[in-house]
């Protein structure tokens, strides 16, 4: 059977659109909140590169906080002292903005004081340490199982947020 050049490119067409389709598609519904906080505690690059793509390529609302935390969390690795900060002056501006437009997401003010309270005392980024703690012992309970979960996993490693503090509220 002879295959004319116009069906070939009707044929690779047809491919590639379906799998840029099923390659966002994917990317859509593998955001799992469960597997962006093991992302986040685990300190792996490779992790954190994939788990920023998912982000960037999921539909959420406010994802720029998201991002803005694993960005800061990747500010932790290059060698290069200029290439850190600039990344995690990139993530700040990020979760800043994430928190400026939803001033209410508890889980965004849990993501800054888990990068606070790690976050190199240069860096001039621990302001809000106290604020966020409040806020997240407040809501602890309204949040979805899977953040309560990061959370109280959290807690066992923090010197400043204590998981019997989060029931107290």
């Amino acid at each position: 059977m002879k295959i004319t050049v116009k069906w070939k490119i009707v044929l690779v067409s047809a491919t590639v659109f379906v799998a840029g389709f099923l390659k966002t598609s994917v990317a859509q519904q593998k955001f799992d909140k469960a597997a962006f906080y093991n992302v986040m505690s685990s300190g792996d690059m490779a992790s954190i590169d994939n788990e920023l793509n998912i982000v960037e390529d999921a539909s959420l609302n406010n994802k720029e906080g998201y991002e803005g935390a694993l960005v800061m969390k990747k500010a932790g690795f290059p060698a290069n002292a200029h290439k850190k900060l600039k990344l995690f002056k990139e993530g700040r501006i990020k979760l800043e903005s994430a928190l400026l437009a939803d001033n209410e997401n508890t889980e965004f003010h849990f993501l800054r004081l888990a990068v606070e309270e790690n976050a190199p005392k240069i860096v001039k980024y621990h302001a809000d340490i106290e604020k966020d703690k409040l806020f997240v012992q407040k809501n602890f309970k309204n949040l979805s199982p899977a953040v309560q979960h990061a959370i109280l996993d959290y807690c066992k490693k923090s010197k400043v947020l204590r998981a019997e503090d989060l029931s107290a509220h």
